[in-house]
């Protein structure tokens, strides 16, 4: 791509870094990776490998993909405040200027050792991450968009953890697919769970496993570069740094062929695939699966025979947490327990252990706001209550909902009763609470004339409709239907019907750049926690904005208004200051 023209500005002296970053066109930026992308995997398709490393060496040159990359490092990471050994972040647009334009000229540099920190897990214990450089995460990215789609031909279908478009709910979905139905002969489940599985794989295996690929250096200088714990240097004969860009990816493809491996087979039928009636069924999200088996027996062979495919990949399970269950005495996968009840029917409920970290999570927020106005503590409430029930809608989990209020309520009069201490109950009651939401009769509503929370259990069930086979993003013969599905979840993840409106209208695509709406706005979530963090950063990455501005006579109707990812705002804003600041 020619750095004069197109999306790409031309850096020199006379051009600013911040002023060259909000030139950049993302829209076409967006639309060049992707054609690649889609050409990548059609030839992975085809099986035309000369074809396939071609193409990944014209990713791997390519400025657009070299802008993008920078661009969900520096602006869509969740891990972009983070900073690596050197101590560098980008938040600025000067900063991911300059970023942008050393990269352009230098290229890759040497991969620098992984800071190691240590984050909270839901068990109370800690789970070590790797954090590269800023240099180093963004080249990943790039490698990513060359490596991906060639494995997105090939990963399985049953396979949605860290892919583009799946996620927690597509495996869910699938599980309550072969499990729900009364006449479903599939009752015994190997509930495995892999011990240490990003630290453990073996390098050999996995640089077989990627062939050719033009990066293969690359990514084994990463897999080998080593960690800086508290100030000493400790280096890396196995595993990848959770935490790395490309980490997930080389998971999966470490993981590739797991169903093989237990003994899952199909057949065709019509112009799919479905499972052979005497055969198991695997469901995997990263490194955690089920094996879903007609008999015991069934289940310890699927059992045997994965121990022994994991042993070459570095794998192994984890012995206290594997389990081979019967439907009727449940399990729980990705915060959700699934069993079968005495009728005969399937469902999926919130787990115990999520309804007791929500328990927390509640008590944790009306401590914290001790002192502080109604008004912060119902934002935060909100945007927890919001997320969690976002996770759990698609499943049984009204009584859940109605958990969730009661111990909310619990913790809201508690806070209202100590900010008024010498106020009696039922000024506390009318102070607080009251009829907020319309057409609802729920007089205990908790907030003021300005904002309040939505109970949990005015949550309506919407089921969740899993990815159809091995669908893939990268697929262009499939635009219209990720357009759907991707339209379809910016709805639901926007509470105010005035912006779900302008979202539909939009089909769920930022009106400035072109880009997914809720994915351009931060990331896919993972788990239940994800969600809670999403729903907050849905609502505040994304910017109503005015076509023609209220100062020149535009008024709020729909058709001067169009939906923004709050970035693409601050650029279309910034440009308008420099041309207006330009003699003419």
């Amino acid at each position: 791509m020619d750095q004069s023209t197109g999306p790409v500005p031309f850096w020199n002296g006379a051009v600013d870094d911040a002023e060259a970053w909000h030139q950049i066109d993302w829209g076409q930026v967006d639309r060049e990776v992707t054609r690649l992308r889609q050409r990548i995997f059609k030839a992975a398709q085809a099986g035309d490998m000369k074809k396939i490393r071609n193409l990944q060496k014209l990713m791997m040159r390519s400025a657009a993909n070299t802008l993008l990359s920078v661009r969900r490092v520096t602006q869509v990471s969740r891990g972009r405040k983070t900073a690596g050994v050197d101590g560098e972040t980008a938040l600025s647009p000067k900063e991911r200027g300059r970023l942008a334009r050393r990269l352009l000229r230098d290229g890759a540099a040497r991969p620098r050792p992984v800071k190691r920190v240590q984050i909270p897990k839901a068990n109370g214990k800690t789970r070590p991450l790797g954090i590269p450089v800023i240099r180093d995460r963004v080249h990943q990215a790039r490698v990513k968009n060359a490596l991906e789609p060639e494995w997105e031909a090939r990963f399985e279908a049953r396979s949605y953890g860290f892919r583009p478009g799946r996620g927690c709910h597509d495996a869910l979905a699938t599980i309550f697919q072969v499990v729900g139905k009364p006449a479903s002969n599939r009752k015994w489940v190997l509930d495995a769970d892999l011990s240490a599985a990003f630290d453990r794989i073996d390098h050999a295996h996995l640089m077989r496993s990627i062939g050719s690929f033009p990066a293969r250096d690359a990514i084994e200088g990463w897999l080998k570069a080593g960690v800086m714990d508290r100030g000493v240097f400790a280096p890396t004969v196995e595993g990848t740094p959770q935490g790395g860009v490309i980490s997930p990816l080389l998971l999966n493809i470490a993981l590739h062929g797991m169903e093989e491996a237990a003994g899952v087979s199909w057949r065709k039928h019509r112009d799919s695939r479905i499972l052979k009636e005497d055969s198991p069924a695997l469901v995997r999200y990263a490194d955690d699966f089920v094996v879903i088996c007609h008999t015991e027996q069934a289940a310890h062979e699927a059992y045997r025979r994965l121990k022994e495919w994991f042993t070459p990949r570095g794998l192994a399970f984890n012995e206290e947490k594997t389990r081979v269950r019967h439907l009727t005495d449940g399990f729980d996968f990705l915060g959700c327990t699934i069993r079968t009840y005495a009728n005969g029917y399937t469902l999926v409920t919130p787990s115990k252990n999520a309804v007791k970290r929500a328990r927390e999570r509640i008590r944790d927020i009306a401590r914290t706001n001790r002192g502080n106005p109604a008004g912060l503590l119902i934002r935060q409430m909100n945007s927890f209550v919001r997320g969690w029930t976002m996770y759990y809608r698609p499943w049984s989990s009204k009584r859940a909902f109605t958990e969730i209020d009661r111990i909310m309520f619990g913790q809201l009069w508690n806070w209202a009763c100590r900010q008024h201490r010498r106020k009696g109950r039922q000024w506390v009651a009318a102070r607080y609470w009251g009829k907020r939401i319309p057409g609802s009769e729920n007089r205990w509503v908790f907030g003021d004339d300005s904002v309040h929370i939505k109970p949990a259990a005015m949550t309506r069930i919407v089921r969740h409709v899993p990815v159809l086979g091995t669908h893939s993003k990268d697929d262009p013969a499939l635009v219209d239907y990720w357009a759907e599905r991707a339209a379809r979840r910016t709805k639901l993840g926007l509470e105010n019907k005035f912006v779900q409106t302008l979202a539909v209208r939009q089909k769920g695509r930022c009106a400035r750049c072109g880009l997914d709406l809720v994915e351009g706005a931060e990331f896919e979530p993972d788990n239940v926690h994800d969600w809670v963090s999403w729903f907050d950063a849905v609502r505040r990455t994304l910017n109503v904005h005015h076509i023609v501005h209220r100062k020149h006579g535009g008024g709020n109707d729909l058709k001067n208004l169009e939906l923004l990812h709050s970035q693409c705002h601050q650029q279309h804003h910034a440009i308008e200051g420099a041309d207006a600041g330009r003699p003419t």
